[in-house]
């Protein structure tokens, strides 16, 4: 039983890492939701998102998940025409990020209630654990 229990505790944590890595990326994504390029006609700010894989905890036998890389969003950039900018093109045209703030706000929202009912696992798995090193003490 309580190596179940453990196994439970080791997928819960890696649930955890990976929400706080989508967390970050999602907040990377919003704080860059207006920035354009440097250059002329150059490319803006492109939208990251988290790539996830399950994986095996040997020890345990727990199946969890880790973020394995940051892949960008290959979506198109909304352009605006606006030929006083520093980043228009020779139309007058500034390639936008493909950041929907709106879209990340709800991810990070979606993220962090997945870190709390990963929390809440840990708990339970805590709570139950020591019931039953207080079964064994008697």
């Amino acid at each position: 039983m309580s190596a179940d229990l453990y196994s439970a505790l080791a997928a819960a944590s890696t649930g955890l890492r990976a929400q706080t890595t989508r967390i970050r990326l999602a907040a990377e994504n919003v704080a860059n939701a207006n920035t354009t390029a440097d250059v002329p006609g150059g490319d803006p700010y492109r939208r990251r998102v988290p790539v996830f894989k399950e994986v095996l905890d040997r020890e345990t036998g727990a199946n969890g998940v880790k973020v394995t890389r940051a892949s960008d969003d290959m979506s198109a950039f909304p352009v605006e025409y606006d030929p006083t900018h520093p980043a228009a093109d020779a139309q007058g045209y500034v390639k936008l990020p493909n950041v929907q703030t709106l879209v990340e706000l709800a991810d990070i929202r979606e993220a962090q209630r997945t870190y709390e009912a990963n929390l809440n696992i840990i708990e339970g798995s805590r709570t139950m654990i020591n019931r039953a090193l207080d079964l064994l003490r008697r």
